[in-house]
Parts: C-alpha cells; structure tokens; sequence
C-alpha cells in the first residue's frame, strides 16, 4: 500500500503511487501494441497462470479501450503538496470524528474481537477505516479489472500494474467476489480497507466464516483484514504508535543539524530521525505535550517533525507507513483513532441557580 510521497489535499485512498508520472516517449507510442492486441496476451498469459478460461473471458468481456478517465487521474496526481500541520487540520475534522465515533460504536463487539484476535487497538483500526473510505461509505466506483488493464496497457507503470491485473483476476478466479462487485478506486485499490489486489491476496481475512474473504461489505472481515495488514507489516501488541511532543525552536534546529536521519525506500522515512531512547529524546530539550518530562524508560523513538508539531514514534509506526508511506496519513490515522476513542467532552452548560422570583407585578398589555 504505497502512497504518493507528496501528500494530496484530497486523500481518501492509499493507491496512489510512489513515483511522479512520466509521459511515455513517442518511440514507447509507436512501439507498443494495440490495446485489442494487448489484451490477447493477456488472455493468453492469465490462462498459463491457471486462472480458469470462463473467469477470464467475462472478466474482459466488456474491456475495449483504455479508460481516460483513468489515465487522466494517473497523470494528475501531485497537484498539490500540503504541511503536516494543514493536512491533519483537514483530515481529522469534528465531522469525521463524530462519523467515527458512531460507526465504532455501531460495530464495537466485532471490533473488540478483531482487536483481541489480532493485537490492535480498535483506535487504529477505526483510524485508516475512516481515511481509506470515510467509515465505509465510500470506497470507489471504478470497475477494479478495467482500471488495472487500463495501467497495465499504459507505459509509466506498465509492469507493476500487469502484475496487479492478474492478481485481480486471480481473486475473482477464487470466487471472492462477483465482477460486478469488484470495484474501486481508480488506481484499482478495492473495499473499505483500499487494498491493491496483491495486498488483498496476502492480507485480506475472513473473520465471520463464511467462506468468502469480503472487504467491500461486511464489517469483520474489512476490520480483520486492516489488522492483519498491520500485523503482518510488524505492529506489536500492547504496545502505542508514539506520542505527540513539545521542543523548542532552539532545540529543535539544533536537532535537526546533529542528529542522523534514517535510511529506507520512500520519502517519509527518510524525512525522520533514526531512533534514539527516550532519556536521550529528553536530554536534547525534548519534552511532553504539555511540557513536562518524557516517561523515564529507554524505548527507542525516531522524531517526525511538521512546521510547528513534533511527534516521537515508535516501532508500530512503521506499520503505518507501511500502509501508506507518508507521514500526514500516518500521523492522520493515529490521531484521528486517539480522537475517536477519547470520551467526548461534555456539552452541557453549567446549571446556573434558579433565578430568585420576583415579587407580582401587576398585569402588562398582551402583545401580539
């Protein structure tokens, strides 16, 4: 589940891909197949792969072009590059906070379950249910098989996509889904959890038994799926994603020049610190939220730092970056989980004493 390195400002779904477009050449135009001609060796290559004849005919039954809208989507993805501090501003809303609180409500006894099953919190599994598909209620409407052979045919990607076009086929050869359910984001990305067809293969679960793993819309088998996702990617049970810190702008420049970054294959862990104890976080000025002192343990923490919002993270954050490698969905989906499981403040006003009464007074005029 890769995710642009650049953050949108509109981000529902992690398929979005790790490089920026590149136009194909006109040598790669004039080289390449018809797109009729393309999809017979597809057919023919997804048939030796042992993906039944009948499954592959009507999955491409209705395939006939590229889809443009698709291509136009693929080359328009980093338009617009948001802070840290703007992106969570926008993402963990009052509206999507109430939405999730409801709807982890609505679903508390299967989530409780998937939790103690799998080893994590609810918080974080109603975190990435709310970014990748607002809770459930919208997770694409691009028809999965189409959008891959769309960017299969296509140059930029060409092999990553062909890859995950028969792997789509593949769960439709396993009997999953009917094609006329597989659907989703326009990059292919499928159900409320927005898995790739490989991910989906891997990780995706069947938690009520009934014989079909359906991350598109029933309720345990998404929740197990995202946890199983983040299990397998390393998420610890019993142990939290990091914690939100306050540094000064002293410390925090001087931090930035001193202390090494950590390597790795996309941006976002590149763009924080390697980890370091905690004692050592709070020897270099480092300190809580609400300014007093760091837990006096050695847990190891590497620092991610907005324009103004620092947050040490710990090793289960990984697993979030592994979902989506990008530090605002990251920080997103941990924070908008914290707010979710927080009991809501009280609304209530105050009782005030009741007024004394006055003495009678003699009749007014009605007044219409």
């Amino acid at each position: 589940m890769k995710f642009l390195a650049a953050v949108m400002v509109v981000l529902g779904v992690s398929t979005l891909l790790a490089q920026a477009p590149v136009a194909p050449s006109s040598q790669e135009q004039a080289s390449r197949p018809s797109f009729t001609e393309w999809l017979e060796g597809v057919r023919t290559e997804a048939e030796s792969r042992g993906i039944r004849r009948e499954v592959v005919e009507e999955a491409l039954a209705n395939v006939e072009e590229p889809m443009p809208v698709v291509l136009e989507r693929d080359r328009a993805q980093a338009e617009s590059v948001l802070s840290i501090e703007s992106y969570l501003s926008r993402q963990i809303t009052s509206r999507r906070v109430r939405t999730g609180r409801e709807m982890t409500a609505r679903y508390a006894t299967t989530l409780d379950e998937v939790s103690k099953a799998y080893g994590v919190p609810v918080r974080i599994i109603s975190g990435i249910w709310g970014m990748e598909s607002n809770f459930g209620r919208f997770s694409g409407v691009r028809p999965t098989v189409a959008a891959l052979a769309t960017l299969a045919w296509d140059p930029r990607r060409a092999n990553y996509f062909r890859g995950e076009l028969f792997n789509a086929l593949e769960i439709l050869n396993r009997g999953d889904i009917d094609l006329a359910r597989l659907k989703g984001s326009w990059a292919g990305a499928m159900g409320q959890p927005q898995f790739m067809p490989s991910s989906y293969l891997q990780f995706a679960q069947d938690f009520d038994g009934d014989g079909k793993r359906d991350i598109w819309t029933t309720p345990g088998d998404v929740f197990a799926s995202i946890a199983n996702y983040l299990k397998g990617h390393g998420w610890a049970k019993g142990q939290t994603w990091g914690r939100e810190v306050s540094i000064s702008k002293e410390d925090a420049s001087r931090i930035a020049g001193t202390i090494e970054r950590r390597a790795g294959s996309c941006q976002a862990t590149r763009n924080m610190t390697v980890a370091l104890p905690l004692s050592k976080w709070q020897s270099l000025g480092v300190r809580s939220s609400g300014g007093g002192a760091l837990p006096k343990t050695e847990t190891q923490a590497s620092l991610v730092s907005g324009t103004t919002r620092h947050f040490l993270v710990y090793s289960n954050y990984d697993a979030l970056l592994e979902y989506n490698c990008a530090h605002a969905y990251a920080l997103s989906v941990a924070l908008l989980g914290e707010r979710i499981a927080a009991a809501p403040a009280s609304t209530a006003s105050p009782k005030k004493p009741a007024p004394r009464r006055p003495p009678p007074a003699a009749p007014k005029p009605h007044r219409p």
